[in-house]
């Protein structure tokens, strides 16, 4: 064979290799590195917020500590309030079990007590934040008007105190108000994904957790397969036991209780008018507007059951 003719054979072997698609193997194997190194750099997020947030909580616990006894700091704005303190504001308090004391905004309003865990106002705080975030807390608290979102590791020390009661505060863009009250109100510890218990329901927003906790007629607390509902993230799913939950809650882009798609995410996408979402994944309460009705502002905030409603008075 001339040098033409193996000129003409390597050309085509060349033109056929070239033409041959590429495997599906090797696509899988190439798309399966990109998913670890895309894993790789959340967890080095998620390692470099933990380190941020101990720095800081070492510097929280010196702070009060340093001033205080453990006999003058407070278990709670419901403790606040029983002491004569009935203006709203921020105080320090220190739950059972918490290893450090914490700056908390106490509304004395609706019978005084409530120590605040979660506000939205105006969208200025992001909440599609990934589980480490939602753990320790983030947001300006310290505002009146501030978003933010406690933590769920306090919200545990806060509500496994005792008995709690949970209050939800909802303002539509028309100005209309309503609220949601629920007995029994308790959150896990972080062993078992911040899992959500609930019990009796009064308000007039309508109960968006009603698949939380148990029914009146089975007289029984915290039962059933219905409430066993954890908290999740969009980079930690827990308790999706489908793959349309798991879709719901990555959709959502925010950290919550899932027990339906969004039948009542308070902490979803804020939009700054009350039908701009273009999904389900706003701020939502369905049983009083609907899923595609995105709320305007939410308090959210848990005071003992044991509180006597009204302060003591004190001789001047």
């Amino acid at each position: 064979m001339g040098m033409l003719g193996i000129s003409l054979v390597f050309l085509h072997h060349m033109a056929a290799s070239l033409a041959a698609p590429v495997p599906c193997e090797e696509k899988v194997v190439h798309l399966e590195g990109e998913v670890r190194g895309l894993m790789k750099m959340v967890k080095e997020q998620h390692r470099f917020i933990q380190e941020l947030y101990n720095s800081q909580a070492q510097q929280l616990e010196q702070i009060p500590n340093s001033h205080l006894g453990s006999e003058d700091l407070y278990r709670d704005c419901s403790e606040v309030f029983a002491e004569g303190n009935v203006a709203s504001g921020l105080y320090v308090i220190r739950p059972d079990g918490s290893p450090t004391a914490l700056s908390v905004y106490c509304d004395m309003n609706n019978g005084g007590g409530w120590t605040v865990f979660q506000r939205r106002k105006d969208g200025k705080e992001s909440f599609d934040r990934a589980w480490v975030e939602y753990k320790h807390g983030f947001g300006d608290l310290h505002s009146p008007d501030g978003e933010f979102w406690l933590g769920n590791e306090p919200l545990h020390d806060l509500t496994s105190q005792g008995n709690y009661d949970l209050r939800i505060n909802m303002e539509d863009f028309e100005g209309n108000q309503r609220y949601a009250e629920y007995k029994n109100f308790k959150v896990d510890d972080e062993k078992d994904q911040y899992q959500l218990h609930v019990g009796e329901y009064r308000g007039n927003a309508g109960d968006a957790l009603s698949e939380v906790h148990a029914s009146p007629s089975a007289q029984k607390k915290w039962t059933g397969p219905g409430n066993r509902i954890k908290f999740s993230t969009f980079d930690q799913l827990n308790g999706s036991d489908t793959e349309n939950e798991a879709r719901c809650i990555r959709h959502s882009k925010s950290g919550w209780w899932f027990s339906r798609c969004d039948s009542g995410n308070l902490n979803g996408h804020y939009y700054k008018g009350p039908h701009q979402a273009i999904a389900d994944d706003g701020v939502v309460w369905y049983t009083w507007h609907g899923w595609w009705y995105s709320i305007k502002s939410v308090v959210m905030m848990v005071r003992a059951a044991d509180l006597e409603h009204s302060p003591p008075v004190f001789a001047p």
